[in-house]
């Protein structure tokens, strides 16, 4: 196995995973924890490497201005895509209509105590009481990455020995992280397969389902697909001048793992390291962009809760009008931004667009039965407009790329 290139070894566990759930659903157990266990040695290091990236990056950045300069193309970069995703999927839902007939006696029952925070929330528990307990949740990762902003940048203003001693310290950690992220890495494929399987025999009568929410999960991927596929590589070929393919032959690895585990935060230090190694992106673009997009940029996400509103609206009969759909389009962006970069968090963020309009949050049940497929899909989509963004930003910076 070792003479098979990684992505190609992740692609054959993928499709025996696959047989596997289906043929031996029943003894699953036998493989669902190679996945677990994978799945948490990846989440077992993201907090240190994006902690000890980004300090790094920083503080290789150098001044205030150099910092701005990069958080503004960053932060532009983001927004951008959201939004074209976000009117990607409006328009194909308003051109196929997927809600038209559908049945709602398909709904099923959704606990939504979880809850969501609005924007503001969000902003203000970006400064954490305490940053040992955001170091010890990953779900804080915007905190984390504040802190380490300030920590970095602070760093770059004490003179003399100390600073220079902190500089090499994050150096050093940041440089052991990627060896320990190298060598998880490796084990990808077997991570995949007891994923994968499990994943697949926990779905019934998937054939029943795909033909009865067949049309709303062909616009979600069709549109996930158009963004994917010819958004984001115009970008890549007009503003950073990189050629897609290239760039996406370099993200295999990353991207097939981001649709096994529908996790773009699990899959961050995956990404990180294509986008280094293989696309060439220097660390002090890739650790100030990619943390952060883990966690904010979520072009499929935002893309997604735009076409499931619309649909729960169409299923129920309820005609929205211009300004409303346009409420849906800002609500939906603002809501990915405070998604969490976990299985299903976009379900949740959902309600916070149904209440902006008016909707009843009971309409989420109707796409409880297929949410976790697609969840893999737009997974996928977000990691991938992550690494995009991180190329780009390097090109204007006036880096040399492998692609």
């Amino acid at each position: 196995m070792k003479k098979i290139a990684l992505h190609w070894q992740i692609l054959i566990a993928l499709i025996l995973a696959v047989l596997y759930g289906i043929y031996l659903s029943d003894h699953v157990y036998l493989v669902e924890w190679m996945g677990e266990i994978f799945l948490r040695a990846l989440k077992m290091i993201i907090i240190p490497l994006v902690l000890s990236s980004i300090v790094s990056g920083v503080t290789n950045i150098g001044n205030a201005e150099s910092l701005g300069r990069l958080g503004a193309k960053t932060i532009t970069y983001y927004l951008s895509t959201s939004m074209l995703a976000i009117i990607t999927g409006l328009i194909l839902v308003n051109l196929f209509k997927p809600g038209i007939g559908a049945d709602l006696n398909l709904s099923q029952s959704v606990d939504l105590s979880v809850g969501a925070d609005s924007l503001g929330t969000t902003l203000i528990k970006i400064i954490p009481e305490n940053i040992f307990n955001s170091f010890s949740d990953n779900s804080q990762m915007l905190s984390v990455i504040l802190f380490a902003l300030l920590f970095g940048f602070f760093i770059t203003r004490t003179p003399g020995r100390p600073g220079e001693l902190l500089t090499e310290f994050f150096n050093a950690v940041f440089q052991v992280m990627m060896k320990l992220t190298f060598f998880i890495i490796r084990f990808t494929p077997i991570g995949i397969f007891g994923l994968v399987a499990a994943k697949v025999a926990e779905q019934d009568n998937l054939g029943a389902l795909m033909q009865s929410m067949g049309l709303y999960m062909a616009v979600v991927i069709l549109a996930l697909a158009f963004h994917a596929g010819i958004t984001l590589p115009l970008l890549l070929r007009f503003f950073g001048r990189i050629n897609p393919l290239k760039h996406f032959g370099a993200m295999r690895t990353p991207l097939i793992t981001a649709f096994s585990t529908s996790s773009s935060s699990a899959t961050l230090p995956l990404t990180m390291h294509a986008v280094e190694n293989n696309s060439g992106v220097s660390n002090k673009v890739t650790s100030f962009t990619l943390p952060l997009g883990a966690t904010i940029n979520m072009d499929g996400t935002a893309l997604y809760e735009c076409v499931a509103v619309m649909f729960i609206a169409q299923a129920y009969g309820v005609e929205l009008s211009f300004l409303q759909q346009m409420i849906v389009v800002v609500t939906a962006l603002l809501a990915s931004i405070g998604a969490a970069g976990i299985p299903m968090a976009g379900l949740v963020m959902i309600t916070i667009v149904l209440t902006a309009v008016g909707l009843p949050l009971e309409g989420v049940g109707l796409i409880l039965a297929v949410d976790r497929i697609l969840d893999m899909f737009r997974t996928s989509v977000n990691v991938w407009s992550d690494s995009c963004g991180a190329t780009i930003i390097a090109k204007t910076e006036g880096e040399e790329l492998k692609v």
